[in-house]
């Protein structure tokens, strides 16, 4: 099963296909046994397999995939406060959920008043040292699994990426500039079980941001209690104040 998730988890929006090759020189395995995994995917309706013999997500995968966002109360409630703050901040607003091992963009409001716009590809998957990523490894229910994730990453990265969370879980949000030029203000969200999603404001760094008291960021974060409160979830980084008094 794992083999199977790690050659689903190649597909994101720069490569919407795999050849048997590509699979077997990404994962180390022999052509054989890839050639072998992606035909057992394509039967069991996960993979479709091209005329040109690649490989790109079947049926049942684009089924469950549908499904499973149609069934995130946060995707359909979000649209609402998402105009309103792009409006309020005259920037593009992103909302992520979890993926595999890191966000996926899930819906984004882009702020078309503005001359220049910054926007993200719904689908993408964020790297770890975004604002998205360190909001999520901070509260994220399975905490085992995130530090397995920041593991992964060479020492002065991984130092730094843990540093970042760290604030995070201090001051209940995260600004961070991972695109050079672009900066993004993230905010959780959490349902009844926990952390559900992000959702942040995107834009250029000479009108946006990273300031702790920027008004910008109390825009988000109060977005961000609104909506956990229409979900019905606790907005766990109000906890920071009250330990603080």
């Amino acid at each position: 099963m794992s083999r199977v998730s790690q050659i689903l988890s190649l597909f994101d929006p720069a490569t919407p296909e795999v050849t048997a090759s590509e699979v077997a020189e990404r994962l180390g395995l022999n052509r054989t046994t890839a050639y072998r995994y992606c035909t057992s995917l394509v039967a069991a309706g996960l993979l479709e397999r091209r005329d040109e013999g690649g490989y790109v997500p079947g049926a049942l995968l684009l089924q469950l995939g549908a499904f499973a966002i149609g069934t995130r109360r946060v995707i359909n409630l979000a649209p609402r406060h998402m105009q309103a703050l792009s409006r309020a901040t005259q920037t593009s607003v992103v909302l992520s959920l979890w993926g595999l091992t890191g966000p996926v963009v899930s819906r984004v409001e882009e702020n078309v008043s503005a001359i220049v716009v910054v926007s993200v590809r719904v689908g993408s998957h964020l790297p770890l040292d975004t604002a998205q990523s360190k909001v999520f490894l901070a509260y994220h229910s399975d905490q085992l699994s995130m530090g397995r994730l920041m593991a992964n990453l060479p020492g002065p990265a991984r130092d730094e990426l843990r540093a970042g969370v760290e604030r995070v879980r201090a001051v209940g949000h995260c600004s961070a500039m991972s695109t050079p030029g672009v900066v993004a203000v993230a905010a959780p969200v959490f349902d009844e079980y926990g952390i559900c999603a992000t959702i942040a404001i995107v834009g250029p760094d000479n009108t946006l941001s990273m300031s702790d008291d920027a008004p910008e960021l109390r825009v988000v974060v109060d977005t961000a209690r609104e909506l956990t409160r229409e979900l019905g979830g606790h907005f766990r980084p109000d906890d920071l104040g009250r330990r603080a008094v």
